[in-house]
């Protein structure tokens, strides 16, 4: 296939896209009852629901900020999906939602979504990025670990494991980093010193960055991580992690929140560390795991940037943060509750559309905040969409780095394994654990890519899906374009994208099956598709 015939392609789904555009500004335009459902003018005062929008009604009022309204059903579902398990609902689910009359409707498909084995798959890839969980250089973890090590945090995560057991579980754990999966967390770290553990351990269950911290209190903290031990075996590439058992005198040390223990000679330094962090009491453990799920959820923490917990960086809403620390401490560690008391509340269920040209709205929270989806999603979705695959590889092959082609990007276990797509859309690295190292900001590279590129080209004229749907439609244009709106963007077109598609169908030359790629094509182009909202 030429480029030729990509580029005249790409040129004609680029008019579309600004033919729909044109005629479907209304999509963007708060008057529309497409991405909200209106309120009255009275001022929203958080009276009949949870906490959290109590709380952040308070402080919206104290700046004299409105909030945004409601969102309506057919941007929920999309967004919850995408939020709750990183995938595109089924048009059939989509019109069940819709149509239902249920009063909460919502609340049951949160249930839902909590209890399917892909939210599992999901959030096993934000823990993934991390703890680090990659096989090559500079990790090293090696891809029978990696297996082992993904493995371990998808099943925790499908069984809700509570997560002060998560916690203790990977910082006390000892033996082959092949057969106890846990002890990786001490693999997947750049350096096997105590200040390279005692840095991995702060960013991950503290939310802290170690590097920042007065160099007396940073000695401190590598005490509990001093008798961490490595040793290879004669199995290939295997590596054990153990409490060095050489005689020791008895400890004393100082806690990060300035408390002093002794740790005698016959106790693991790791463990009296462990049960100081998972402690109700503790100052930074439930603090930074309830502002981490804020932030996947709502695309930004209470504390900003997610990672950096420290007394001068203090939270937006210091009252709900505190509020969801307590609820995680009362539900016993169970995370599931903490992201059901979220994507219930209202303010989660905003809409992107602002009420306000406030400078600290969004930073507030008095709306949902437009984001890109992230590289896994977004090229998961594409292949959903065509019925395609996605091929994967990996710069030093070895065992276990063979992918299927059927296999999700967001189920790859490990980070060596990409594709130039991945990529080229910010996936992380997994060097580090920051949250910084994903970047999701969009660039010209891959607009051109989405709307100029061979690879999507290829999707979308490949697509099964699409040749279904218009098979299924026999012939009627207002079944296909109203089928792949439900497709791409989880709903119906209004009555002025109805119209542009209709008139570009019938143009002349086009067809039913050429309008219809070109529609798609147009559709993934759009904000509306690349961003949750």
């Amino acid at each position: 296939m030429s480029w030729v015939h990509v580029f005249k392609r790409s040129c004609i789904a680029f008019v579309l896209l600004l033919m729909l555009a044109s005629g479907a500004l209304a999509r963007y335009n708060p008057d529309q009852a497409v991405f909200a459902q209106f309120e009255s003018n009275k001022p929203y005062t958080g009276a009949g629901h949870n906490r959290i929008d109590v709380l952040i009604t308070e402080t919206l009022r104290e700046q004299s900020i409105a909030p945004a309204n409601t969102c309506s059903d057919g941007v929920f579902i999309r967004r919850v999906f995408l939020d709750v398990i990183g995938r595109l609902p089924e048009p059939d689910e989509v019109r069940r939602f819709l149509q239902s009359r249920m009063p909460r409707k919502r609340a049951v498909l949160i249930d839902d979504l909590l209890k399917r084995d892909a939210f599992a798959d999901y959030w096993s890839l934000k823990w993934c990025d991390i703890l680090r969980v990659k096989a090559e250089f500079p990790i090293n973890l090696w891809p029978n670990a990696v297996q082992a090590y993904h493995r371990w945090i998808y099943d925790a995560l499908r069984d809700n494991m509570p997560y002060d057991q998560f916690a203790q579980e990977l910082l006390t754990s000892s033996g082959s980093n092949f057969r106890v999966p846990q002890v990786n967390f001490y693999r997947a770290i750049q350096g096997q010193e105590p200040a390279a553990i005692a840095s991995a351990a702060a960013l991950t269950f503290m939310g802290a960055r170690f590097e920042q911290w007065p160099e007396p209190k940073r000695r401190e903290m590598e005490v509990f991580f001093s008798r961490v031990a490595f040793k290879k075996t004669a199995e290939w590439k295997e590596e054990i992690v153990y409490l060095d058992p050489t005689p020791a005198d008895s400890l004393i040390a100082t806690l990060p929140d300035g408390s002093r223990v002794q740790i005698k000679s016959d106790q693991d330094p790791r463990v009296v560390f462990a049960d100081w962090l998972i402690a109700e009491e503790n100052p930074w453990f439930a603090r930074n795991i309830v502002n981490r799920v804020w932030a996947w959820l709502l695309g930004r923490g209470f504390i900003y940037e997610t990672d950096d917990i420290r007394p001068d960086n203090p939270p937006v809403h210091p009252k709900v943060l505190t509020y969801l620390e307590k609820e995680l401490v009362k539900a016993d560690y169970d995370l599931r509750h903490i992201y059901r008391l979220i994507l219930n509340s209202r303010t989660y269920q905003q809409s992107s559309i602002p009420r306000s040209n406030h400078p600290k709205a969004e930073m507030l929270f008095a709306q949902y905040p437009v984001r890109r989806l992230e590289a896994e999603v977004l090229i998961d979705a594409l292949c959903w969409i065509s019925g395609t695959r996605e091929t994967y590889s990996s710069m030093i092959p070895e065992p276990f780095t063979f992918v299927p082609e059927e296999h999700s990007s967001i189920g790859l276990a490990d980070g060596s394994i990409t594709s130039q797509f991945l990529e080229m859309f910010g996936r992380p690295a997994r060097d580090t654990g920051l949250e910084s190292e994903r970047n999701n900001q969009p660039n010209d590279a891959q607009r051109l890519h989405l709307l100029n590129s061979t690879h999507v080209q290829k999707k979308i004229e490949r697509s099964k899906r699409i040749s279904n749907l218009i098979r299924a439609a026999k012939g009627n244009r207002r079944i296909v374009i109203g089928t792949i709106y439900l497709n791409v963007l989880s709903r119906y077109p209004t009555q002025a994208e109805r119209i542009a598609a209709e008139a570009y169908f019938k143009t002349k030359g086009i067809g039913s099956r050429n309008g219809a790629i070109d529609l798609v094509w147009a559709l993934i182009n759009s904000k509306e598709f690349l961003y949750r909202h």
